[in-house]
């Protein structure tokens, strides 16, 4: 499914987003966070999700869509 450079635009900065908060929760005492793995779990199936997104919008030549 294409998607619109807005849309690519958006997922991206989710994607950097969710990125920050994994690095975050890192320096953190993972005792103190309850489902602490399960946390760190969803954020890594998020990103690998956005990132999927964006790569089965590309065209099939490799490039981006320019809408």
């Amino acid at each position: 499914m294409a998607l619109s450079r807005a849309e690519r635009e958006r997922i991206s900065d989710n994607r950097l987003k969710i990125r920050s908060v994994s690095n975050s929760l890192a320096h953190l005492d993972p005792s103190k966070i309850a489902d602490f793995e399960a946390i760190q779990d969803c954020l890594e199936d998020a990103e690998k999700n956005l990132a999927g997104a964006l790569e089965g919008s590309e065209t099939p030549g490799g490039s981006k869509p320019e809408n």
